[in-house]
């Protein structure tokens, strides 16, 4: 959920994800070795908002509220066909990225205190991400591995909340999205 690997997680941070266990196969070997949120037991996903509120601020109205926000918007497909970059990040390119991109307008509006990202960058860019900060020979040879393991799909039926208690990544909630 990091976008470099100079971030460094603090207890209480929370992500909302898209699972994509459908990449698990092409890209855990390189996101165990080169994703630190993989080393620290995010699973392939594609971020829909990181950070999201403080554990300390979840409370029944936000899970309500995420209940209603995230069924409203319709399950959808996904395909994965090319790799991308951005500055020293190597990630799958989710095709169509226009129901991810949704989803994240949906929250970030409904909370505009967490920004995607924290507001860092003017365009989020929905992504798998497989390493960072890695030499460009790395990428490159990571690149040309995956890109013998592609294309796949894969089917967003749902939004997970993760929370960070120190040591790992953990599951707090799921949430459905419309059928």
């Amino acid at each position: 959920m990091a976008d470099d690997n100079t971030s460094v997680f603090q207890v209480g941070q929370t992500g909302l994800i898209v699972r994509i266990p459908e990449a698990e196969p092409a890209v855990r070997r390189w996101r165990d070795r080169f994703d630190p949120s993989a080393e620290a037991g995010v699973p392939a996903h594609v971020t829909i908002l990181f950070p999201f509120l403080d554990e300390s601020r979840m409370d029944s109205l936000v899970y309500s509220t995420l209940v209603d926000v995230l069924g409203s918007h319709q399950a959808f497909s996904l395909r994965f066909q090319r790799c991308g970059r951005l500055p020293e990040v190597l990630y799958l390119v989710p095709e169509p990225d226009t129901p991810l991109r949704q989803l994240t307008e949906a929250i970030a509006e409904r909370w505009p205190e967490a920004p995607p990202y924290g507001g860092r960058f003017d365009e989020t860019v929905p992504h798998l991400t497989i390493a960072q900060g890695q030499d460009e020979v790395v990428l490159e040879e990571i690149e040309a591995d995956l890109l013998g393991r592609l294309p796949f799909t894969a089917h967003a039926s749902s939004v997970v909340l993760m929370a960070y208690d120190g040591t790992t990544w953990q599951e707090r909630a799921s949430f459905a999205l419309g059928e």
